[in-house]
């Protein structure tokens, strides 16, 4: 008689091995109802795939607009992020005269990221028109700032609610589950969106577009519907912690702190300044469909989800984070010299795995840098350490695709006129300036790192053997 396990078994072995949110259902929230939750998360993925995956493509190659322009339009979200601090605290002290703290953020956020869809296509379309470019570039502006705004209260106060919902020993598992379930729905989003692009018009553009607003409020209301108890808002108000001054140079006081900080927000700049010119790229330099660009959103979505279920496996069994990090950044450097070589060899392939390649060391370097981040702060600035380090990180990523578009543009007219030596005019050159400068930034942030690890080195390699969970993980 065989004595080999089931295959269901052999499967849910792996699945508790790999996967950080295997066991994340409970009683009390069992995995249907956590699944349904995560709905919101899809939706989320969704935005994202748009606005840093198709729209950026279709606006540089199709609509012929600036990529400096097109790389601010992308930054607006990105700065709105620091505020998700602000967002989860309100939600926290919410009283709802329905009874609700959470539901009214999360259908407030979804509401805005209605209205930006809806008004997006039309405003790229005005900007596209020269005779009016400013209406267009003020009412893309909203359609962004609306889109990205509303992205980041529905995704804030939706893990706020998982965290309410899920018993205290479940709780970094289901958060974990819906970040995962954020990068499967970026990877379905970019390839529906991708396929329904492939004979590009603005027509199909437009019917794109607002189908994802309307798929974006179903999925947020099926989330909703009967999850959040009412009442939950009526409990007394917890009483005042000490001030931010306070926990601010609390958490700062050690030098190591503003070096991680800074390791952070250059790590972070390294591998968001592409984030508006990858697809481009692809579109201009190597002739690639509008579909088939955005399909590279969805390689990094894979990529990305790698990085995570690999820094899961690691941090579990007590590896170092900073060394993860670093890890991530050395992923991250062979990935653009991937981009790089995509150019000269005309290789499609080369530039997917080096999407994918880039999500994967962004997923490393983000889980290992807030993992550390954490460990400096406990109680009451367990909050602000990872209000800074989504500060940083989304800061620095803002002003790096801004940066990067407007050095593509700038380097790209000088190729064209002639103005660089040899070989160099090219239209690919104001692509590789930047893809070099990302590879230099990402050294620095190794040399940023090095130091820190040297050091728990020297203090008995200390790390954090726990299992793997992220709680609060901004995104």
């Amino acid at each position: 008689m065989s004595t080999r396990p089931p295959l269901a078994a052999s499967w849910m072995k792996v699945a508790t091995a790999w996967l950080p949110f295997a066991d994340a259902a409970s009683a009390d929230l069992p995995l249907g109802r956590l699944l349904r939750l995560a709905l919101f998360q899809v939706s989320v993925g969704m935005a994202s795939v748009l606005l840093t995956g198709t729209l950026n493509r279709v606006m540089i190659v199709e609509l012929s607009i600036p990529a400096g322009l097109v790389a601010v339009m992308i930054a607006i979200p990105l700065l709105v992020a620091p505020l998700r601090a602000l967002i989860g605290h309100k939600s926290d002290t919410h009283r709802s005269v329905l009874g609700w703290r959470r539901v009214p953020f999360i259908w407030l956020g979804t509401l805005m990221q209605f209205g930006g869809l809806a008004i997006m296509p039309f405003a790229l379309l005005l900007m596209s028109d020269p005779a009016k470019a400013t209406l267009g570039i003020i009412a893309s502006a909203i359609a962004f700032l609306l889109t990205g705004a509303g992205l980041h209260v529905t995704q804030t106060a939706g893990l706020a609610l998982a965290t309410d919902l899920a018993p205290p020993d479940k709780r970094p598992r289901a958060v974990a589950l819906l970040y995962v379930m954020l990068l499967a729905g970026t990877i379905l989003a970019a390839l529906a969106i991708g396929s329904l692009l492939v004979d590009f018009s603005a027509t199909r553009l437009v019917q794109v577009i607002q189908g994802a607003a309307v798929v974006t409020l179903v999925l947020n209301l099926v989330a909703l519907w009967k999850q959040e108890p009412r009442g939950s808002s009526l409990r007394p108000s917890d009483p005042a912690g000490p001030s931010f001054a306070v926990l601010w140079r609390t958490f700062i006081a050690e030098a190591r702190t503003a070096r991680l900080l800074a390791a952070i927000g250059i790590g972070a700049a390294a591998f968001a300044m592409q984030d508006a010119l990858l697809e481009p790229f692809g579109g201009e330099i190597l002739g690639l469909s509008v579909g088939t660009t955005t399909m590279l959103t969805g390689a990094w979505a894979a990529g990305a989800l790698a990085g995570f279920c690999l820094a899961g496996r690691s941090l579990s069994r007590g590896g170092d984070p900073l060394r993860l990090a670093g890890t991530g950044l050395v992923a991250g450097i062979t990935a653009f010299l991937l981009v790089l070589f995509a150019a000269p060899f005309q290789s499609s392939l080369l530039l997917f795995t080096g999407a994918a390649s880039i999500g994967l060391g962004l997923g490393l370097f983000s889980v290992g840098t807030l993992t550390e981040t954490m460990a400096r702060a406990s109680g009451e600035g367990a909050g602000l350490a990872l209000g800074a380090w989504g500060a940083v990180q989304a800061s620095c990523a803002g002003m790096a695709i801004a940066i990067g578009g407007t050095l593509r543009d700038l380097i790209s007219q000088a190729a064209s006129a002639g103005g660089l030596s040899g070989a160099l005019n090219n239209p690919a050159a104001g692509y590789a300036s930047v893809y070099i400068i990302e590879i230099i930034l990402l050294l620095a942030a190794l040399v940023a790192l090095g130091p820190l690890v040297a050091r728990r080195r020297q203090g008995g390699g200390q790390t954090l053997a726990q299992p793997f969970g992220l709680r609060e993980f901004p995104t």
